[in-house]
């Protein structure tokens, strides 16, 4: 089905699962995580925090399974984890790179809006020099109020200069597409194995990939 396009002025990428195969090292997480405590990290949830900021994440985690410790601590003993996979682990989603080229060929503007703390983003980030691509990055660290609602997109809007609805939002979660979608941008989800089930009748397109000819269409009117 056709789809009406806008005239593109500005990219906004969500990070984990869309840039990076963090959410494979999230599961891994979860599953390190609530194995030491005799408990499983199912697939129900897993999207239940899917997309949500970090603390929110483990508050759901807690709610969910009766975790006693603080929020603090889960954050610190995921971070630890973490710190030990992203050097060997951590991988570009197939058709960033060539996406990000094809933006710097065209003088495409570009920003990151995660969930993510900034001490994890500008980590991941930093695994491939990516940070100095794009005109800034924001995290859950830059707003009160996390995806699903719409203030780091907003935010992101702002600061690029740009409407809302010339904003092209990238992301592959259900709480994040929400998100851009009230922020009033044109989002295009990109599912991938942990989000392709879930509902995405609320967005403009859905893509197979950040290497679908769907995005490059979007972009071919850019100026």
């Amino acid at each position: 089905m056709a789809i009406s396009k806008p005239i593109i002025q500005a990219v906004v990428f969500d990070m984990d699962g869309l840039m990076f195969n963090t959410e494979d090292l999230y599961d891994e997480v979860g599953e390190i995580m609530l194995q030491r405590r005799g408990l499983s990290f199912t697939l129900e949830l897993k999207l239940e925090m899917m997309g949500l900021p970090g603390d929110k994440a483990f508050e759901v985690l807690k709610s969910r399974t009766g975790l006693t410790e603080s929020v603090a601590q889960l954050r610190k003993e995921t971070t630890e984890i973490f710190q030990d996979m992203i050097p060997s682990r951590i991988e570009m989603m197939p058709g960033l790179e060539s996406l990000l080229h094809r933006l710097e060929q065209t003088n495409v503007p570009k920003a990151v809006a995660t969930s993510s703390h900034r001490q994890f983003a500008t980590r991941a980030l930093g695994a491939f020099d990516l940070e100095p691509r794009f005109e800034f990055v924001l995290t859950g660290d830059d707003v009160e109020n996390g995806k699903p609602h719409p203030d780091v997109y907003l935010m992101a809007t702002k600061r690029l200069q740009t409407s809302p609805a010339q904003t092209l939002v990238l992301e592959d979660s259900h709480v994040g597409s929400r998100a851009a979608v009230a922020a009033g941008a044109f989002v295009v989800a990109v599912p991938t194995k942990h989000s392709q089930a879930l509902d995405f009748s609320h967005v403009n397109a859905v893509a197979k990939g950040l290497d679908d000819p769907l995005i490059a269409n979007l972009l071919e009117e850019f100026g």
